[in-house]
């Protein structure tokens, strides 16, 4: 069996999902933006070095606190169709149809939460999803509490091999002949465990990684420029004041 594995944030959209949802859910409730308040301590102690990435993701999602576990599901629903939908490079839309032309099982491995992540896996026609997993209940807590790891890095390979028995099955001449799509240099493992890399916009530590005809390089056309330009469009979403659907819509 083959594979194609693929990030989600910047290598799939031009953007960071977890901001580009906060965007969405307010521009449905727009109070929401008042609970960023309890997020602004965590943000500064990440910029000094104080607090984890895992700890920041999950005082991040805060503006969710209070919110219905049934609520939840339905924006993300709408979330994958109305937005990350109309906002995925068409480049990488190609290579995913591409990919099931060729028979190949395609794989949306993300550090993102996973309470969106899998509905954009199934609008965007994947047949796997790992992402972080976030334990939410009834209603979402204040600050949600990861279940297991934060799906970066090695923990990503090692979530597929727990809870995708075919990719545990695979074998090195097999996993060769397998894909892998990235933007970050947090992914080296992600591409390192396949046989063909293919890197979008990547980050100068992941392009000085591998050797130039080791790898395809993708640069699509982002809505910004530079990473200014991205952090400004951050900036927007979670202030609620980006437009909800892309160029594609």
């Amino acid at each position: 069996m083959r594979y194609a594995f693929f990030d989600l944030d910047h290598t799939l959209l031009p953007f960071d999902t977890q901001a580009l949802f906060c965007n969405f859910v307010l521009r449905r409730h727009p109070w929401r933006i008042v609970l960023h308040l309890w997020f602004i301590p965590f943000a500064l102690g990440k910029a000094m070095g104080l607090v984890s990435t895992a700890t920041t993701k999950r005082a991040f999602l805060s503006y969710l606190a209070g919110m219905k576990r049934a609520h939840l599901r339905r924006l993300a629903r709408d979330f994958a169709h109305d937005c990350v939908d109309t906002w995925i490079y068409p480049e990488l839309r190609a290579e995913i149809l591409r990919h099931k032309h060729q028979n190949r099982k395609l794989v949306l491995n993300t550090a993102s939460p996973d309470f969106y992540a899998h509905d954009i896996a199934e609008v965007l026609g994947f047949d796997h999803c790992i992402a972080t997993q976030f334990k939410i209940g009834d209603e979402v807590p204040l600050r949600p509490p990861i279940i297991g790891s934060n799906n970066k890095r090695e923990a990503k390979i090692a979530a597929m091999r727990q809870r995708l028995s075919g990719v545990a099955a695979l074998s090195e001449e097999e996993r060769f002949h397998c894909w892998s799509y990235s933007d970050s240099s947090a992914d080296i493992p992600l591409l390192e465990f396949v046989g063909n890399r293919v890197l979008v916009h990547p980050s100068g530590s992941l392009r000085k990684h591998f050797p130039q005809g080791d790898v395809t390089v993708l640069t699509p056309s982002r809505p910004y420029w530079g990473k200014l330009g991205d952090m400004f469009a951050v900036v927007r979403q979670m202030l609620g004041l980006h437009r909800i659907r892309g160029p594609h819509a």
